[in-house]
């Protein structure tokens, strides 16, 4: 998913590099835990609770490349990876701003690889059925964080364009 901010790449890669942060914009994100500075190494415990079900998932900061990318990936439980990029926008600057920038969200997940006794799922509940009940959810979640955190760092409030990309389950 991507949108444009209104600032400079710089600062929009100082506000995603504070993780923990995050849980203040979330519905279904009650708490980070981080052990380091955001730099390479540096490990999140992000614990979830949607419906009956909570699950921490674990993930480690891989490679930084200021201001232009964080990428992560997930430790445990899924194979899952992803990447912020910043990309300066200037043509997407309004006249009452000087610059703004591209910010994308790349995730990569397989989901055949998320096991069964990660998460403490109810009796007669499956996998398969929770994972067509988030879907939904993760997009509608993905687009009020995201106008939360362009509201907090833009410093007001305003519609937000954001592009959702897919790529077929076979890539």
């Amino acid at each position: 998913m991507s949108t444009v901010v209104r600032l400079p790449p710089e600062e929009v890669y100082e506000f995603l590099l504070d993780f923990p942060a995050y849980a203040n914009y979330s519905e279904y994100l009650d708490k980070v835990r981080v052990h380091g500075d955001g730099s390479p190494g540096t490990r999140y415990a992000l614990t979830f609770a949607w419906w009956k079900i909570t699950y921490t998932a674990h993930s480690e900061v891989i490679e930084v490349d200021p201001p232009n990318c964080i990428d992560w990936e997930i430790i445990r439980d899924i194979d899952a990876e992803g990447q912020w990029r910043i990309e300066e926008a200037p043509d997407k600057a309004p006249d009452s701003v000087e610059t703004a920038s591209r910010v994308t969200l790349y995730v990569r997940f397989e989901p055949g690889s998320a096991s069964v006794g990660s998460l403490d799922l109810p009796s007669f509940v499956s996998l398969s059925w929770v994972i067509e009940k988030v879907k939904p959810l993760i997009q509608e979640e993905a687009e009020r964080v995201v106008e939360r955190i362009v509201a907090d760092l833009e410093g007001e409030r305003r519609p937000v364009e954001l592009s959702i990309h897919t790529t077929p389950d076979s890539v």
